[in-house]
């Protein structure tokens, strides 16, 4: 895997914030989730920015629950149901979806994702602690850090197909 195909969810993340759609996004890493994201409608897709935004759409049928993204980068279900933290110490401006997302990083190995519909910024959970207001570049490190290290390779070796040779500046060029 590369680093190019994280880059369509960090970029509709940007788009959808830039919009003020709400959004709540689960990377999984190690462990499965479906105990903790469950009720969603299985999707089973590649990742792409414009699929992403089209389940976020407002009033679309999956918009209010969130998206698992298994640990294969592939969008496996939308829709799901999350554990909500009861942490006392969260601040009172942040709303239910960020409170969803700190609540399935305590109770899981994963990467939560909100988008805030109210100010548009980018924050992240993981073991139970919240990181606010993301820039574009911070949460592609974030993802890339939390994926397992088997899945994110910056350079191919085999150059033998011309599709898998690394491109010079391929991320910097797409943003």
């Amino acid at each position: 895997m590369h680093r190019k195909e994280i880059l369509p969810l960090v970029m509709a993340c940007v788009s959808m914030g830039k919009q003020k759609v709400g959004a709540l996004i689960i990377v999984e890493r190690y462990q499965d989730l479906d105990d903790v994201a469950s009720y969603g409608e299985v999707i089973d897709a590649r990742i792409s920015q414009r699929l992403i935004e089209n389940i976020f759409f407002k009033n679309s049928p999956l918009h209010d629950g969130a998206m698992v993204i298994s640990n294969k980068l592939r969008i496996y279900r939308a829709g799901c149901v999350l554990p909500v933290s009861h942490d006392p110490d969260i601040p009172k401006t942040l709303g239910l979806r960020h409170r969803a997302a700190l609540g399935a990083s305590q109770k899981c190995d994963c990467l939560a994702i909100a988008v805030s519909e109210e100010t548009g910024h980018i924050s992240v959970a993981q073991g139970g602690r919240l990181q606010l207001d993301l820039t574009a570049e911070e949460l592609e490190s974030r993802i890339v850090e939390t994926l397992p290290r088997t899945l994110v390779n910056d350079e191919t070796t085999d150059e033998s197909n011309p599709a898998t040779t690394p491109q010079k500046n391929t991320t910097s060029a797409a943003r």
